[in-house]
Formats: structure tokens, C-alpha cells, sequence
């Protein structure tokens, strides 16, 4: 029978030969990832429904990493980092990747180098740079952007605290199998266009609610031309679509990222030819133009150059969606040689991006020189603003201001004030606000991304 990628991946992992949209079938898990927020409740359901002393189903398979509430002197934060150091000890996970500089009482001090302490910062870049994003597998997270990993052809999905409690104990998950809505995008990348403003013309096409529950596969020449970064731009936002999982078929760029990170060996799954899809559509890349999402929903969609008469107070490039190296790139190769009109905060997603900064280089100055010169505030790799968090969180939004963002979110009050406008686009859009201090389309600052390495 002939089966999509996710189908041939659920199928490989019930031990059936086949499967269809639809069948429930019991899932074997390669990897359970847990972090700061969901980790503590996660744990108490897995002590409480299989005992204090019960053991996780492999503690090589489960992967903690601290990322949302790091830098803050909360309290109840610090707590929840104690509960999961203490529950990796006890169980000897391999895969803590442990914000040791917060012990004590305070702020925290911020990290000196990756090589100095385990933290890696936000989960699901730090998943793939550690090697723990492998095709073929099945990835269970405890947050919806776990499916940020699809871009390595895996099935990965985020799932509620007590059905991680069950895949910590079992290595197991009772899963329907979501039926699969194909997107090809085709046609030339423009220089202004990025990973953010596709993913974000497609969740305007279909809604917040057009893909509940469907795995969202990402292909054509123009999606495969974009490296990986950019891809895990788009898989990271399906969720955003309602999607169960987003997933982008493995080439020779993602597989050879995968091999320079793990010596676990993985079998690739791709597309049968005559395999069935629930819907199909073509965009045309070279159509488009620099895209926003409007408060309060990631699918208000609207072109940068429409949204030029609105205000907005602050800037922020940052997160899982928008903290990679190529979205500093890209921010770098606007705001260079220029200064930001309103406050810009620059927040890497971990550690090695963060490093990036330092190491790479626009037009003899490295990305951190850029931004300093800017005018940019520079933050520790970390969630920091995305999720709202504490009050001093670097970046929060603590009054009634518009914000335009690189992060995947724009409901009310997600990234602190719920009187907070937060509005979506790329980096590069984001930036060429920055120094407006309105909506701008990138356009009239940026036209060089392939030259800087934003496709391949």
C-alpha cells in the first residue's frame, strides 16, 4: 500500500507493514523531550501513576532541556530547574542539558561557553544541533513546537504533560495517524523573501484551524532550495496551522547535518509516488512579498508594505522560529552600518548561536559588532521573551506597546502584556522596522540574502 512519509514512519514504529489517515495505532518512541516548564508536572504524573520508585523506559531516550525561565530570579523558576536536576540524577539521563549556573539565589549568572557548562538553550534548536533530530524516527516533546524536527523527515509532535508521563514510563504512544496536506513551493526564492514569510502566507491561506490534526508536508524546488535553518522555520509554525506534525522529505544538505552531529544510525522514509494526500497545493514563491501576521493570531496575514502606517514601539529577533544564525544573518545585513530607531533585542536560540555571533562575519564585522553598533540590546540564549515569563525577563513586554517579532506567536498576552500588539514577520522585515520605527518591507534596505548564505 502506498504511504506519505508520515505514514511510513507511524507505520515502521506499530510494527505494521501499512497504515492509512485515521488508524490508532500504538507508537514505540525514540526520543521523549521534556524542559522547564512541562518537565516538573510531567515527572509527578510519571511518579504518581508508576511509582516513586519506578524507572524510565530508557534513560538514554529522554532528553530534559532547561530553556523558557532561565535568566530571572524567580523563585518558583529556580524550583522547577531543582525538580528536573534531581529527577536526572535519579535516573541517570544522559540527555540533561542542565542550566547549572542558576544554583543558588539571585539572578543567575549568564553562561561563558558551551564548553563550559552543559546549557544548550531553546529545546528544539538544541535538539537538532545535538543530534537528537534523526529521519525516520518518531520524536515526542512536551511543547507544541516539537515538530520543528519534521524538518529531518521524523515524525515529531508535542503532546500534554500526562501523555509524556506515559511515553516516560512505557516508551509507548496510542496515536491516530493524520492524513497529509501536501504545500509545494515552486518558482524562484527572491533575495527578500525568507522561510518566515512562506510559512506565514500559508497559515493566512488555510487558518490557525486548517490543518488540525494533518501532518503539513513542505516540498518543491523553492522549499528545498532553502537550508536548514529556513526549513525549520517552516515545520516549527505547523502547529500554528492546527497541524499534528510538519514534516519536509530528507536530502543530502539534511542528512549530511544529521550525520555531522550523531553516530546513531537512522533510516530515512520518503513519499511513495502514487501515495494519497488529503489536499495539495502550489505556491508560487516569486509571487510573494515580505508577509505579517497582525495581532492576535498568526494567520491575520498581511503584506509588510500594507502595514507601513502602523507604530510599533520595540523590535525582537529571537527564539526557536527566529534566533538561528541565518535570521541573524539576515537581521545583520540589514541593520549594518545603520541604527535602530526603537528598542531591538537580539536573543539567540543557544549557546552555539550565540558563539555564532562572534564567529560570523558580514562585510568584516561579526554579526555581535553589528548589532552592538546598532544600537541593539544583546540577551542570553534562552525562550526569554517568546513565552511572556517572569517580569524581568530580557525583552518582556510589560505595557500596552506594539512588538514586531521573529517568534511563532502572537496571541494575547504571549509575550507579557496582554494589552501587547505583538506582530509576526521575518528577520528581515523585522529589522528594517527597527530602524523606522513602523512597518516596513525589507525591500527598501535588503536585497542580498543568497550572498550571505540564506539559501544554498
Amino acid at each position: 500500500m502506498a504511504m506519505t512519509m508520515t505514514e511510513k514512519v507511524l507505520a515502521r514504529h506499530s510494527g505494521a507493514k501499512s497504515v492509512v489517515a485515521g488508524d490508532n495505532v500504538w507508537v514505540n518512541v525514540d526520543v521523549l523531550m521534556t524542559h522547564d516548564i512541562c518537565g516538573p508536572a510531567t515527572i509527578g504524573i510519571f511518579e504518581e501513576e508508576f511509582g516513586k520508585n519506578a524507572k524510565v523506559f530508557d534513560p538514554d531516550k529522554v532528553v530534559i532541556v532547561p530553556d523558557h525561565y532561565i535568566f530571572t530570579a524567580d523563585t518558583k523558576s529556580h524550583r522547577n530547574l531543582e525538580i528536573l536536576r534531581d529527577f536526572a540524577k535519579r535516573h541517570q539521563i544522559r540527555y540533561f542539558y542542565d542550566a547549572d549556573f542558576v544554583k543558588g539565589e539571585g539572578v543567575p549568572k549568564p553562561y561563558l561557553s558551551a564548553a563550559q557548562t552543559a546549557f544548550k538553550g531553546v529545546c528544539h534548536v538544541a535538539l537538532a544541533e545535538n543530534g537528537h533530530d534523526r529521519p525516520g524516527e518518531v520524536l515526542i516533546g512536551t511543547d507544541s513546537h516539537t515538530c520543528t524536527a519534521g524538518a529531518f523527515g521524523e515524525f515529531a509532535t508535542g503532546v500534554g504533560n500526562s501523555d509524556a508521563a506515559f511515553v516516560m514510563g512505557t516508551g509507548k504512544l496510542w496515536l491516530k495517524v493524520p492524513a497529509t496536506m501536501r504545500f509545494d513551493f515552486v518558482g524562484p526564492v527572491p533575495p527578500y523573501i525568507m522561510g518566515k514569510d512562506l510559512i506565514l502566507h500559508t497559515i493566512g491561506l488555510i487558518g490557525t484551524d486548517g490543518a488540525t490534526y494533518r501532518a503539513m508536508e513542505f516540498a518543491g524546488e523553492a522549499l528545498m532550495s532553502l537550508n536548514i535553518d529556513e526549513r525549520m522555520t517552516l515545520t516549527n509554525m505547523a502547529i500554528e496551522a492546527g497541524g499534528k506534525n510538519g514534516i519536509i522529505a530528507p536530502d543530502a544538505l539534511a542528512l549530511a547535518y544529521v550525520r555531522g552531529r550523531t553516530k546513531k544510525s537512522f533510516e530515512p522514509v520518503f513519499n511513495d509516488a502514487d501515495a494519497s494526500y488529503f489536499s495539495r497545493t502550489t505556491i508560487d514563491v516569486s509571487k510573494l512579498e515580505p508577509t505579517v501576521a497582525q495581532p492576535h493570531s498568526p494567520d491575520k496575514a498581511a503584506t509588510a508594505r500594507s502595514l507601513k502606517q502602523v507604530k510599533i514601539d520595540r523590535s525582537y529577533i529571537g527564539s526557536c522560529t527566529g534566533g538561528k544564525v541565518t535570521d541573524f544573518i539576515a537581521a545583520a545585513c540589514v541593520l549594518k552600518g545603520r541604527t535602530v530607531k526603537i528598542d531591538t533585542y537580539i536573543v539567540p536560540a543557544t549557546t552555539s548561536v550565540d558563539m555564532a555571533l562572534d564567529a560570523v562575519k558580514v562585510e568584516g564585522q561579526s554579526l555581535r559588532q553589528i548589532f552592538q553598533a546598532a544600537g541593539c540590546k544583546i540577551g542570553p540564549a534562552s525562550c526569554a521573551a517568546c513565552l511572556g515569563g517572569p517580569a524581568d525577563t530580557f525583552g518582556r513586554a510589560n505595557a500596552a506597546i506594539n512588538v514586531i517579532s521573529t517568534t511563532n506567536r502572537n496571541f494575547p498576552g504571549r509575550m507579557g502584556s496582554k494589552e501587547a500588539g505583538v506582530f509576526l514577520a521575518s528577520p528581515l522585515t523585522v529589522a528594517a522596522t527597527a530602524l523606522t520605527g513602523h512597518v516596513t518591507d525589507p525591500r527598501e534596505y535588503y536585497s542580498g540574502a543568497k550572498a550571505v548564505g540564506l539559501v544554498q
